[in-house]
């Protein structure tokens, strides 16, 4: 066993309702860096255990910091990105493999996932919901309405989907380069697949929020009121539901790129979801190489720090997809 087996175990808290209804998880510190719904869960857990705030049906479970690894390095990941190639292995190999071996069947217990995150440039909160209901092989789906009625009331302004299918497409050119650059999971096709594609997988709903800026003091508070608001919405716990936002801005993610060299880089320092217009230089590669949009949009996810063979960033465009919030069922 590695040592960082040997110096970490994995909390997780767990509250039941006497009355049935769903089963939610949420998680905190996928990445061990992205803090902000590691303290919004200490903060709902604190409430739960003094009595404030009570669970009055169904299951819900908080693992706030899901790669103690990673968390205790002050980093993104431990070994490996937790939130790639999240699958159970019969020999682990690294200690994500192990975190994975706990975190597959946790998921597999529960209706739907609100995996709270944040991002590494400046920007607002927004969340990444999963595809329309299909049939496709790529990630068939049934629970796109869910999806969307949680998003509406999560309190953020923008949504996001295309996830899965911008990232195999980066791995299917990762492959076909003559050159391989980055680890061996860079080029596997399960390799985009993390938390909320395995819980989609197994038959549930999920979505990534993105609470902010890493060191942004608003994002623990945009974790804990969207676990308040999704507890309100499943009627988990008597709390007041706030209403739909109705400013909403759907986009879709359309390409993702890749940093090639460590000489790669952008042209300015771009936040997440800065506008872009066709053509307009983003990045220089190392030979002089200009990168620019291939139309008009936005840009997501700038990594100026990105290692060689990892995305650098992603390319969205708005989306015709129209969100609708339904109301819930009555609580049983």
């Amino acid at each position: 066993m590695s040592d960082a087996a040997e110096r970490h175990h994995w909390r997780v808290h767990q509250f039941y309702g006497l009355r049935p209804g769903p089963r939610l998880l949420v998680l905190g510190a996928v990445h061990g860096n992205e803090v902000a719904g590691t303290l919004g869960i200490q903060r709902i857990v604190a409430e739960l255990d003094a009595g404030a705030l009570r669970i009055a049906r169904g299951c819900v479970t908080f693992v706030p910091v899901t790669n103690p690894l990673a968390h205790e390095l002050g980093r993104r990941i431990g070994d490996r990105n937790l939130n790639r190639n999240l699958r159970p292995t019969a020999v682990p190999q690294d200690f994500e493999d192990r975190i994975g071996n706990l975190l597959c069947p946790l998921l597999d217990a529960h209706d739907g996932l609100l995996d709270l995150h944040s991002f590494q440039s400046a920007g607002e909160a927004f969340v990444m919901i999963g595809p329309e209901d299909n049939t496709g092989a790529l990630e068939p789906f049934a629970q796109a309405a869910d999806e969307a009625r949680l998003a509406l009331h999560l309190g953020v302004r923008r949504i996001v989907d295309g996830w899965l299918s911008v990232y195999e497409a980066g791995v299917a050119r990762r492959r076909a380069r003559a050159q391989r650059i980055g680890s061996v999971l860079d080029a596997d096709p399960n390799y985009g697949v993390g938390t909320t594609e395995t819980m989609r997988a197994r038959g549930g709903w999920a979505m990534t929020l993105e609470c902010g800026q890493h060191d942004d003091p608003k994002a623990p508070e945009v974790a804990y009121q969207a676990i308040r608001q999704t507890l309100a919405l499943l009627q988990l716990a008597a709390l007041p539901l706030a209403p739909a936002r109705t400013d909403h801005e759907v986009l879709r993610l359309m390409e993702v790129t890749d940093r090639l060299h460590v000489d790669d880089r952008f042209v300015r320092e771009w936040a997440s979801f800065d506008p872009v217009r066709a053509g307009e230089p983003i990045g220089v590669r190392h030979d002089g190489h200009i990168v620019a949009a291939p139309a008009d949009g936005r840009i997501v996810f700038p990594n100026h720090r990105a290692e060689p063979g990892h995305e650098w960033f992603y390319f969205a465009q708005a989306s015709g997809r129209r969100l609708v919030s339904r109301p819930p069922a009555p609580a049983a």
